[in-house]
């Protein structure tokens, strides 16, 4: 065998056991900082795997790192399996039937065991051929807003490693455009005072009033900043049920995205001067606390290319009849509009009647679309990055809903991440065998670090939110 072909055989002869493993990342949902199971599962596969393997990264107890081979370059796959709130959901069933708890409505249980799987079948070829290198499975918790890769970043996680490959479920298959927001998540917590509020409110100093003059000033910013940034809010506290009370304290968190990390930087600014008039305004104190940041994406053309060549050898998954019809039930849930806006990230005209994607996309027909962001960007600065989009989904999914949950153990699901383990496993091999490939998108790295040094956007005081263990 002399090309990467040789690679998905590999691949197949261990997909029954990586199944079990996304199912069972379903079976226990957790959401950011919380994965125990999630992790205890991809750990244990890592041992039943015969990895060398690092707990507790970053100071992280649900992230976790195996590592198999000696010497040659280090090629670091990453996975992830958290989930998200109350988007649990009974799988198989095209109907909203809610669980009441988390769900993984962004596919993340397929993603970190097919990244596994192209780990583990890139281990096979190694010991086949007695090649030098080393591939590492990165078990990531927290990309749903914890940005822990930033942490691990932080920590030198990624110090030694060479370059670093991943995937995301999505309706259609193909390079995932290298274009993601840089964001940062602050909780503005305004101290006023207490009173009675109709007794004495000219006592009072409003928390609540300052976090609802904070959201007026940030509504008018809105219409001063790049069309491509955005500001989301959420009242964490609004001080209480007692309208009776002035509302001594309330909290609210800012989500700030930008399409630079100096944007993001300049946007932060604005937004904290914002709430410094907020609490001037009302005379109350504020406490500004960053939770999270991540990066926006570095790009690796070289390495854009080379996994491209690999989806294009590969194509896109091979669904069958009862794949589509369970495809067909979903879409039935959906809006003409939902439809239609795999068109606007793909660049691929919607074909009616058709509900799954069958059709490689390429990345320079996808169209400059707006992005969301994903703590892989703070990896893209450390190491040469590049990720792939496969099918999993009916046409115009939209991710973060039940309709995801529901296909999160299909039969399609499966198809989509041992496709997507046999793209990444080609793609290292590709990079192992080829050490002018490798040293290329190195020094195109390089280059670009060169022009925009990397910037942390996490102080040294900033700590992930790990939830305290209940004894």
């Amino acid at each position: 065998m002399q090309n990467a072909n040789e690679m998905w055989p590999l691949v197949d002869a261990h997909a029954a056991d990586f199944k079990a493993l996304a199912d069972r990342v379903f079976d226990t949902p957790e959401v950011a900082y919380t994965e125990t199971q999630s992790c205890a599962a991809h750990l244990a596969q890592l041992q039943a795997s015969g990895a060398r393997i690092t707990q507790n990264l970053a100071g992280i107890p649900t992230a976790v790192m195996g590592e198999w081979g000696a010497g040659g370059p280090v090629i670091a796959i990453l996975g992830e399996y958290d989930a998200l709130p109350a988007l649990g959901q009974v799988p198989g069933v095209a109907e909203p039937q809610p669980l009441g708890y988390a769900g993984h409505g962004c596919g993340h249980n397929l993603l970190g065991s097919a990244s596994m799987l192209a780990a583990v079948a890139l281990r096979d070829w190694l010991l086949q051929t007695g090649r030098p290198g080393r591939v590492r499975y990165y078990g990531c918790p927290a990309e749903e807003g914890g940005a822990a890769k930033a942490f691990m970043v932080r920590a030198g996680s990624f110090a030694d490693v060479d370059a670093a490959i991943t995937w995301h479920p999505n309706d259609f298959t193909g390079i995932m455009p290298p274009r993601a927001l840089a964001n940062m998540r602050i909780d503005f917590t305004f101290h006023g005072r207490a009173a009675h509020a109709a007794g004495s409110p000219e006592l009072g100093r409003s928390g609540l009033d300052a976090v609802e003059l904070m959201n007026v000033g940030v509504n008018y910013m809105r219409e001063h900043m790049p069309d491509d940034a955005r500001v989301h809010y959420a009242y964490l506290d609004a001080g209480g049920e007692a309208p009776n009370v002035v509302q001594a304290r309330a909290t609210v968190r800012q989500l700030i995205r930008a399409s630079s990390n100096a944007g993001l930087r300049e946007l932060v600014g604005r937004v904290r001067k914002i709430g410094d008039g907020a609490a001037l305004m009302t005379e109350t104190r504020v406490e500004a606390k960053v939770v999270s940041a991540v990066s926006a994406m570095l790009s690796s053309p070289v390495l854009e290319r080379a996994m491209e060549a690999e989806i294009f050898a590969i194509g896109a998954p091979d669904f069958d009849a009862t794949d589509h019809d369970f495809a067909a039930a979903i879409q039935a849930t959906l809006t003409d509009a939902h439809i239609a806006d795999t068109f606007w990230r793909s660049g691929k005209a919607v074909v009616p009647g058709k509900m799954l994607a069958d059709y490689v996309v390429k990345l320079a027909d996808m169209p400059p679309a707006g992005a969301g962001s994903t703590d892989v960007t703070d990896v893209s600065w450390a190491v040469p990055t590049v990720q792939a989009y496969v099918a999993t989904c009916a046409i115009g999914t939209p991710f973060h809903s039940w309709q995801l949950t529901a296909q999160g153990k299909s039969a399609a699901a499966h198809k989509g991440m041992i496709h997507a383990a046999k793209i990444m496993a080609a793609t290292a091999r590709a990079l192992i065998v080829d050490p002018d490939l490798l040293a290329a998108a190195q020094s195109e790295h390089a280059a670009n670090l060169a022009k925009t040094p990397y910037i942390c956007p996490l102080d040294h005081d900033v700590m992930p939110p790990i939830p305290a263990v209940k004894g």
